[in-house]
């Protein structure tokens, strides 16, 4: 919470949500149509998976001493965690886990039996997905983006040309230094033309720098700067992050989609139309429609459609208003056609998510003037992004106090889509006490409420969300007892916002931001586990896995290896919600399903191994690559990030029937973060990771001690004891 006296170049100003927003008012959301709307499908379809289970499981009560549970001489708890464990069923301990398959591995060497998480199951698919598309950018995007910006600079080269002279010779110019922008920042080595060389200089030294708000040199060309009326770009986004530090080319593909995705040319300025007019027309020269469509389509599929205007908005108007056959001679002579095209643009949908820096409405009232536009690849509209934007200032106003709520929550992406637990620790936080936030939650709740499958479903980005939405569900009669209980419900949220973290950390260049062996140890007693029931999720996961392979498969992007990895990661989630039926329905399982529960942690080894076969050899690099991962999801500028963080994988602990009798099973769990962060300092992998090393790292969130109790010493009794 932040008083409206903030002192800030933007004084009075506010706040751009990137990747979190959005922006048409009354607390609705939009999601984009057009053209694009079918991009997704031309690669795969979402197949549901079937879910039939009648829970059925007897309720059950842990005795104060653990009496009646088989094999607690094989536990030592302290006198918190095993308060914790006897009320809820279950207590999470943190521990120094720096990654899933430890937990389970070292369970098979001693003898205890495995708690098989959703967590892990969610986590092992953002290792394949962050694997999946870092390899489709490396193989496939990054070459197709060399061509377009080579045949984008050179035909806007050709304009500018024909264009010297006319009202469009700006506009053209302009054009030459945006490619010319996003040529270098992919090609260090790369020329720049000599018209444009001062602006570009000045572009890329703000972009290099990355550390503040400012006007953009070549968003100005011709215009003299106008801190209330110039396009001005938030440097601080071009800081690589997510999997783009891993080489100087990721990086550099990193800044020039950053370019390309956040520069917008704004309705309000005939002249900025003009160089998207223009754009629009080179587009259709050569190979530069196909080789854009490439990029365009591939990242829809992952992440979903633009937020913004873009090609596939601005050519039919084109073809309508001009022909098929448009001149540059037509568009630079003929003011009543170009008037038309203007008057027609106007109609077009704003974007849902701002991601433009710009005053509060004491000094610029109408937000979509300000931001509606185009932009040559834009970012991309998000679900969990539109419910922030709607659930900030100026949006919800400001609370009794005169603060501002300038950075959302990650709660309120649960709390959107039902969750009564998410809304109730926001109301303990004083979150709800902003003017308009209840009225704007009620709506985005019954806006989210009438989505349909299709909807849901439409990229992998959507269908991730899907396939998190049984976490918030109330747990009814039937379910075992650890599981029926506002811990547990918090714990599912825990699970939902790290599961969440790890999908923001994967797609932060896209989405729009709102401003072995299995074998081994010592000879084994009755060690058999438990699946977390939660059919649903594996269901879902399983679903989407399918897409994923299908969806990159259809294209060629698919190697074989990956291909036979996503299977076998499909049937581990099939297979999990099978037995998941059968914990359910209160049936006994085979020693089949035992088994796979036994070796679990074997599986999820190599899968880790396969998703980071680049990084990689053996496990004993698992230091050098861990599972903490970190993501800013929201702006306010000028200084302020909103960060969302996966720490080291703690321990769950948890009372389950296995044939009529309670034991305890251990699995891991995610522990989660969330803290304001300087913008100029938007944290990457490596800096969380140190942070959580040197005891740097925020407290996680309050909410979560519930069911968290303090590591003091090791809980697990060794066997030969």
């Amino acid at each position: 919470m932040i008083r409206k006296e903030r002192p800030v170049w933007l004084s009075a100003v506010v706040l751009v949500l990137f990747l979190a927003a959005g922006c048409g008012g009354g607390g609705t959301a939009t999601i984009p149509t057009g053209p694009e709307t079918a991009l997704a499908a031309d690669f795969a379809t979402y197949q549901e998976v079937k879910v039939d289970v009648t829970p059925q499981v007897p309720a059950y009560k842990v005795a104060t001493n653990l009496e009646n549970v088989t094999n607690r001489d094989r536990f030592k708890f302290s006198s918190e965690a095993q308060k914790l464990l006897v009320d809820n069923g279950f207590v999470v301990i943190p521990a120094q886990n720096p990654e899933f398959f430890i937990v389970y591995e070292t369970n098979r060497y001693d003898g205890i039996p495995n708690f098989i998480t959703t967590d892990a199951m969610l986590h092992n698919y953002h290792l394949f997905f962050n694997q999946l598309l870092k390899t489709v950018e490396t193989q496939y995007l990054i070459p197709e983006l060399k061509k377009l910006n080579t045949g984008m600079l050179a035909e806007s080269q050709k304009q500018y040309e024909s264009l010297k002279g006319t009202a469009w010779e700006n506009a053209a110019r302009r054009n030459v230094a945006f490619f010319a922008v996003g040529n270098r920042l992919l090609d260090p080595q790369a020329k720049i033309p000599e018209q444009v060389k001062e602006e570009v200089e000045r572009e890329l030294a703000l972009i290099e720098a990355h550390q503040e708000t400012a006007v953009s040199p070549v968003m100005t060309m011709g215009k003299s700067p106008d801190v209330l009326e110039s396009l001005k770009e938030d440097y601080t986004q071009y800081i690589p992050r997510g999997h783009y530090v891993k080489s100087e080319e990721l990086k550099n593909y990193f800044k020039t989609m950053t370019w390309y995705g956040r520069l917008t040319f704004r309705l309000k300025d005939q002249d900025e139309i003009r160089s998207a007019v223009l754009m629009t027309l080179a587009l259709n020269r050569g190979e530069n429609l196909k080789n854009w469509e490439n990029i365009y389509r591939t990242t829809a599929f992952f992440v979903g459609k633009s937020d913004d205007l873009g090609y596939l908005d601005f050519q039919p108007i084109l073809a309508e208003v001009y022909g098929n056959a448009v001149s540059l001679k037509q568009l630079a002579t003929d003011s009543s056609q170009w008037e038309l095209f203007m008057k027609k643009a106007a109609k077009l949908r704003p974007p849902a998510i701002n991601s433009i820096p710009i005053f509060d409405e004491t000094i610029q009232p109408d937000r979509e003037r300000e931001i509606k536009g185009f932009r040559f690849m834009g970012q991309r509209f998000t679900l969990d992004a539109s419910v922030f934007q709607r659930l900030v200032y100026r949006e919800v106003k400001e609370n009794p106090d005169g603060q501002r709520r300038v950075l959302p929550k990650g709660l309120d992406i649960p709390a959107a889509m039902g969750s009564g637990e998410s809304y109730a620790i926001l109301k303990e936080m004083g979150e709800t006490r902003y003017r308009n936030y209840p009225e704007n939650m009620a709506k985005m709740r019954q806006y989210i409420k009438g989505l349909d499958k299709s909807t849901w479903t439409q990229n992998l980005y959507w269908s991730w969300l899907y396939t998190l939405k049984p976490l918030i569900q109330e747990k009814p009669e039937g379910y075992p007892s650890f599981m029926r209980n506002q811990a547990w419900a918090r714990k599912e949220l825990n699970t939902y916002l790290g599961s969440w973290t790890e999908l923001k950390h994967d797609t932060v260049l896209y989405a729009k931001q709102v401003y072995a062996e299995m074998g081994g140890g010592w000879e084994q007693g009755d060690d058999r586990g438990y699946v977390e029931p939660n059919p649903e999720v594996y269901a879902r996961l399983a679903a989407l896995t399918a897409m994923t392979r299908e969806g990159l498969q259809s294209r060629g992007l698919l190697a074989e290896r990956d291909k036979e990895s996503l299977n076998r990661l499909e049937k581990l989630a099939l297979d999990l919600k099978d037995i998941s039926v059968k914990e359910l329905n209160n049936e006994p399982l085979s020693e089949a399903d035992y088994e796979l529960i036994r070796t679990f942690g074997g599986q999820l080894e190599h899968f880790w191994l396969e998703a980071l076969r680049d990084e990689v050899e053996s496990r004993s690099q698992i230091w050098e690559n861990p599972a903490p991962v970190v993501a800013d999801v929201a702006t306010a500028p000028p200084d302020l990030v909103l960060e969302e963080g996966t720490g080291y994988i703690s321990d769950i602990y948890v009372v389950v029937p296995v044939e009529g009798k309670l034991r305890i099973a251990r699995g891991g769990v995610y522990s989660y973060y969330e803290f304001p962060w300087s913008a100029a300092d938007r944290l990457t992998d490596q800096k969380w990771q140190e942070m959580l090393r040197s005891g740097k790292a925020p407290e996680p969130p309050k909410w979560t001690g519930i069911f968290t109790a303090r590591m003091e010493e090791w809980p697990i009794v060794p066997v030969w004891q």
